[in-house]
């Protein structure tokens, strides 16, 4: 045995004993959670028309672009008396799997209208298994008034930034101006 053999449980020891002394970080994570960074890419997010209406056409390519076969879409025809969104389709049936996404941005890709992004909300962790499965009324963006966060940015066509970031008064303003 070398001499150096007996000095390990020591210099273990020291490193011990050189963490006892240091400053502990405390995270009051339940109750103040970190903020993400802002590329951060974690729930999906159905967005809207400045107008209210749904971007979603109910074409089903999300769910054709996603491997892990996490995504159901069954669209729907819009009538006169209901009109869901712009076109003369939507999406009537919405649903996103969480137990199976893998987050890999493909159905961002793959979708024509900018509908579905994805925003910084990461706590997707639930003990019940059936909490997982996010309907549309789940993942359908909040009016803006009481918008709990706007898509992310990146995502977005510049007029769609201006009516998230700026409201829908101020991104008018800001298109007249534009023109003249």
């Amino acid at each position: 045995m070398a001499a150096t053999d007996f000095l390990n449980p020591i210099k273990g020891f020291g490193v011990t004993f050189a963490m006892m002394f240091k400053k502990v970080a405390t995270e009051e994570y339940p109750e103040a959670g970190a903020p993400a960074a802002p590329r951060y890419h974690g729930r999906h997010q159905l967005n809207r028309h400045p107008d209210g209406l749904e971007k979603c056409v109910g074409c089903e390519l999300c769910a054709w672009a996603c491997p892990a076969d996490a995504i159901f879409v069954e669209g729907g025809n819009n009538t006169e008396e209901e009109r869901f969104s712009p076109g003369e389709r939507y999406g009537a049936d919405y649903q996103i799997n969480y137990l199976r996404c893998i987050g890999c941005g493909l159905c961002i890709e793959a979708c024509p209208t900018r509908s579905l992004t994805m925003i910084n909300f990461y706590e997707l962790a639930d003990d019940d298994r059936q909490r997982l499965i996010y309907t549309k009324e789940d993942l359908l963006a909040p009016l803006l008034p009481g918008m709990e966060q706007p898509p992310h940015p990146m995502r977005l066509g510049d007029n769609e930034q201006d009516y998230y970031v700026n409201g829908p008064e101020l991104a008018k303003a800001q298109q007249q101006e534009a023109k003249q």
